[in-house]
């Protein structure tokens, strides 16, 4: 658990060998490479009947690593997958703007902003919370399935906690991946 630990240096670390070590074109290509496996993972989910829907939500992980490269390649990873998703499978092309994509978002830009855990966690399941709402009561796309279609305060009450459950899920897992990430660099170097 990390709620109250200081998380930015870890963050910090691994931004600052990745910004300070390379060329601009490594972090274009990055950037690419991150948005073509996001695009491939989130597609998984209407290739792959079944499976693929538990593959699907990974996609969050690519878009949140260009995050930390720079804000502006996150976003282009963000905009360069939706225009993947287009090509390759058109039906999750409505699920990953709203969900998966703006939770990475908004974790990213929370690890960049914040420096305690559970700002980061509130800061993107905002994110999360806003997308899936307007799925559901802007759009009318049932994105939950039957459930909480009705617009109510009490379930956009159980949406955000939804999105709070899982954003804390998400982020404990970055921030693991992260630090394994960050002993294979200095045992390299």
């Amino acid at each position: 658990m990390f709620w109250n630990k200081d998380i930015k240096k870890n963050i910090l670390t691994v931004s600052a060998i990745i910004r300070n070590q390379r060329s601009f074109a490594f972090k274009l290509v990055t950037a690419a490479l991150l948005a073509l496996i996001a695009a491939i993972l989130q597609a998984a989910g209407g290739v792959i009947p079944g499976f693929g829907m538990l593959i699907s939500p990974f996609s969050t992980v690519p878009i949140i690593i260009s995050l930390l490269l720079s804000q502006s390649y996150g976003l282009l990873s963000y905009f360069l997958t939706i225009f993947l998703l287009l090509f390759i499978q058109p039906s999750e092309l409505i699920i990953f703007p709203f969900t998966t994509g703006a939770m990475a978002i908004g974790i990213g830009i929370g690890f960049i902003l914040f420096n305690k855990g559970w700002k980061v966690i509130t800061f993107s399941s905002l994110f999360l919370c806003i997308g899936i709402c307007l799925l559901l009561y802007v759009l009318k796309f049932p994105v939950l399935g039957p459930f909480l279609i009705q617009f109510k305060v009490w379930n956009i009450f159980v949406i955000y906690l939804f999105s709070l459950v899982y954003c804390w899920l998400w982020i404990e897992l970055v921030i693991r991946l992260l630090s394994k990430l960050i002993t294979g660099q200095q045992g390299r170097f």
